[in-house]
């Protein structure tokens, strides 16, 4: 969904700001941007250290979520170039489509809403559905199974390089966008060919 869907990576730099100042803990840009797509769990026993407690790195993660939310419902977001266009249209041509993230299921939510793209997707995984995050596959395989689609016929949308090596260890095709590599790489979803989830489904069974 960040990245491939919105790019919503502003504010979540600003609600990890205000969600570590009251922790007295600060992070670089740096730092965000090299944890950005993964898991809260994973990314605060980074940035509090190993010893944190389960309900310090919790109350952080839901400060920063609440805090997240609430920008996105105050300030909206836009879809990336091309992205709702090919959410539509894979809809309309019968594609089985799910959200697989790694954010926390208000968040999904919430974006879905604000883009008015609740009614195309069949399926919704995020972080509270599985026990591993990226490059483990889980999440994938969950959208595939929930979907009722083997993943040999699934085509994963990517932005991260966890994203596409889940992607691949889930047996599924992948599409880098914004210069990551996949099995097909584009700048955006603008950019890719009438006929760029096809091709990489033709055959597949």
């Amino acid at each position: 969904m960040d990245g491939t869907l919105v790019d919503s990576r502003a504010l979540h730099w600003r609600s990890w700001q205000e969600a570590l100042a009251s922790e007295g803990v600060r992070v670089t840009e740096r730092d965000f941007l090299e944890t950005f797509g993964r898991r809260n769990d994973a990314i605060l026993r980074l940035w509090l250290g190993a010893d944190a407690t389960p309900e310090r790195v919790a109350r952080v993660g839901d400060a920063k979520e609440v805090a997240y939310r609430r920008m996105v419902l105050d300030e909206g977001l836009e879809p990336l170039p091309g992205a709702a266009a090919w959410v539509t249209r894979l809809g309309a041509a019968g594609w089985r489509q799910a959200i697989a993230s790694s954010a926390p299921r208000l968040n999904v939510e919430v974006v879905l809403r604000v883009l008015g793209l609740e009614p195309q997707f069949g399926a919704l995984v995020a972080a509270e559905d599985v026990r591993h995050g990226k490059p483990d596959p889980e999440v994938f395989l969950t959208a595939a199974e929930r979907l009722g689609v083997p993943p040999a016929r699934c085509v994963v949308v990517e932005d991260a390089e966890h994203g596409i090596e889940a992607a691949r260890r889930g047996g599924m095709k992948c599409i880098g966008v914004g210069g990551i590599r996949g099995d097909v790489t584009v700048a955006t979803l603008g950019d890719l060919p009438p006929d760029g989830f096809e091709r990489l489904v033709k055959g597949r069974t």
